[in-house]
């Protein structure tokens, strides 16, 4: 019995590692990623020109807070190296809706809202839904809330 607890104590590590990178932060910068990217790798700068989300491409990309931002254009890569928080999505890239409500959560890049000039996402169209039913009160509740769930390190998703 005794020649087996390394072997289970290693196991329980391996196990225990798997699990925490589950729940661990799903960003490298300050921005939420997926994939290493944040928006999910859709250009930010698109999201301003009244269409669809459109993904970047690898060769046109900028880093901003830690974290990489991919865009369909170099004219579009150079708009947002001149301002790059003009164009960054608000609280990090999390859900403005679970912001509101005190968590942060995943996003959706097709679940976006152009605000004020600001890019805000949300976790899916059901939860924008939500989030379009009180804009302004739901973005007041995140403003409150961000200085103290940016420190957050769960992300539900």
């Amino acid at each position: 019995m005794p020649q087996r607890f390394p072997q289970i104590l290693r196991r329980l590590v391996l196990a225990l590692a798997a699990s925490t990178a589950l729940i661990s932060p799903a960003w490298a910068g300050e921005f939420f990623e997926r994939d290493g990217l944040a928006l999910s790798g859709h250009d930010a700068v698109a999201y301003f020109n009244g269409g669809p989300p459109v993904k970047g491409v690898a060769g046109f990309k900028a880093e901003f807070k830690g974290s990489t931002f991919l865009f369909a254009s170099q004219a579009h890569r150079d708009a947002f190296a001149a301002d790059p928080a003009k164009y960054a999505p608000q609280y990090g890239g999390f859900c403005a809706f679970g912001l509101a409500g005190g968590y942060k959560a995943a996003t959706d890049p097709a679940a976006y809202s152009v605000v004020n000039g600001k890019l805000y996402l949300n976790y899916n169209r059901a939860v924008q839904t939500r989030w379009r039913a009180d804009v302004p009160g739901f973005i007041a509740k995140a403003d409150k809330n961000w200085p103290s769930v940016a420190t957050q390190t769960k992300v539900h998703n």
